[in-house]
C-alpha cells in the first residue's frame, strides 16, 4: 500500500533532518521517551466508549463484498454500502467521481466518498482513510499469488470501519450532555484509488506518483474556500499486535497534531499502542493532503520492527490480509484515541 520514501521529497526531508528515511530510534527520541515516562499524566478519558465490536463488524461487512479493487463489482457495491452507512448516521454524503490513470495507463473509475458531520460549521477537522483494495498480492510469500487481488481487511477496510463507528458515536451523542462541541464539523473522507501503485513485479520505475491517486485528486479539487484545522489519516489500523510509531512526514508537516494524538492515546490508556518513537517517512494519502490541500495532516500507520515479511506487518499486500488477522484491541486503541482527540478539541 505505499512505500518508504526513498526519492523526491523523502530524500530532501531526510537531508534536512539529518537522518535516514527508514525507521530508527534516535538519542533525542530516547530522551523524549524518558521525559514522557517521568511526566505525570493521569488518565483523563472523555467522550463515549468506542465500540470495537461495531468497528469489527463494519470491517467484515466491507470484506463480505469480496475484493474491492478498482473497476470491480465488489468495489462498486461496497461504495454504495459505505455511503448508506454514513447517511444512516446523520452525515451529509457527497461522491467525488473521476476517471484517473493507473501506473500502466488503465482508466480507474474512482469515487472519493465525503461524509460531513455538522456541515454548516466553518471550523472543520478531517479524518480520512482509503477504501479501495490492492489488486495484487505482490508481497505474498508465494509468488503464485502475486497477481491475485487481496481481501484488504486491514488495508484498508479497518480505517473506514473506524470512521463509520465514529460517525455512529457522533450521531448517538447529539443533544446529550457531553456531545461533541457544536462549533466543529467533521469530514470523513474515504479516498479511492490509493492502492493501484506500481506492483513490485512490474518492470516499471516506481517514483511514488502512482499511489494515492484519489487523495491527489481530492487535494487538487477542493470545494472553493474549504479549509480544515488539521487532518488524521487512518491506515491499517486493525492489525494483530500493531503499534503506531510517529511517522516521519507527519512530524515534518504537522508535529503539533502528532503530539496531540499521541498524548490522547496515553490519556485513554493506550500509550503502549502509540510509542513515543520515530517511524520512517511513508508515501501515503497524507502527502498530497499536506502538499496540495495545505491541511496539516498526520498518518496513523503501523510499524513492526521485528517483522521480516514487511515493516508494515506480515499480512501487508498478501492474501493473509483477511478477517482472521483483524484485532479488536487494535481497533479499540485507535478508535478511543480518536474519540479523545475529537471530544477534547477546543
Amino acid at each position: 500500500m505505499r512505500k518508504y520514501m526513498k526519492i523526491a521529497i523523502g530524500l530532501a526531508v531526510a537531508a534536512v533532518l539529518g537522518g535516514s528515511a527508514y525507521y530508527y530510534k534516535s538519542a533525542s527520541t530516547q530522551i523524549a521517551d524518558i521525559n514522557t515516562t517521568e511526566e505525570v499524566e493521569k488518565l483523563q478519558p472523555v467522550g463515549p466508549s468506542f465500540n470495537a465490536d461495531s468497528a469489527y463488524a463494519y470491517t467484515k461487512a466491507q470484506c463480505d463484498f469480496g475484493t474491492r479493487n478498482m473497476n470491480s463489482e465488489g468495489h462498486d457495491r461496497c461504495a454504495e454500502w459505505i455511503i448508506a452507512k454514513f447517511k444512516q448516521y446523520g452525515c451529509k454524503v457527497e461522491s467525488q467521481k473521476a476517471n484517473l490513470k493507473g501506473y500502466d495507463g488503465t482508466t480507474l473509475k474512482s469515487q472519493n466518498i465525503i461524509a460531513k458531520v455538522n456541515p454548516e460549521a466553518t471550523t472543520r477537522i478531517l479524518i480520512c482513510a482509503h477504501w479501495d483494495s490492492r489488486p495484487w498480492a505482490d508481497n505474498d510469500p508465494d509468488k503464485a499469488n502475486w497477481k491475485k487481488p487481496i481481501m484488504a481487511a486491514n488495508d484498508a477496510a479497518s480505517g473506514v470501519a473506524v470512521m463509520i463507528e465514529l460517525a455512529r458515536l457522533l450521531d448517538s451523542q447529539k443533544g446529550k450532555k457531553g456531545a461533541l462541541n457544536s462549533q466543529f464539523g467533521i469530514d470523513f473522507v474515504c479516498f479511492d484509488a490509493e492502492d493501484w501503485g506500481t506492483p513490485q513485479w512490474a518492470n516499471v520505475q516506481d517514483d511514488g506518483s502512482s499511489w494515492a491517486l484519489g487523495a491527489q485528486y481530492w487535494s487538487k479539487n477542493l470545494p472553493q474556500g474549504y479549509e480544515a484545522r488539521y487532518g488524521i489519516l487512518l491506515d491499517m489500523v486493525g492489525g494483530v499486535g500493531a503499534q503506531f510509531y510517529q511517522e516521519g512526514m507527519s512530524k515534518q508537516y504537522a508535529p503539533e497534531i502528532v503530539n496531540k494524538v499521541w498524548k490522547a492515546a496515553r490519556q485513554v490508556g493506550f500509550g503502549s499502542s502509540f510509542p513515543n518513537s520515530d517511524g520512517g517517512m511513508i508515501t501515503d494519502d497524507h502527502i498530497p493532503v499536506n502538499q496540495d490541500a495545505n491541511i496539516p495532516t498526520i498518518d496513523i500507520i503501523p510499524y513492526y520492527p521485528n517483522c521480516k515479511q514487511s515493516s508494515f506487518g506480515p499480512t501487508w499486500h498478501t492474501l493473509a490480509d483477511n478477517m482472521d488477522n483483524i484485532d479488536k484491541n487494535t481497533l479499540k486503541a485507535v478508535g478511543q484515541t480518536l474519540v479523545q482527540v475529537l471530544w477534547t478539541e477546543r
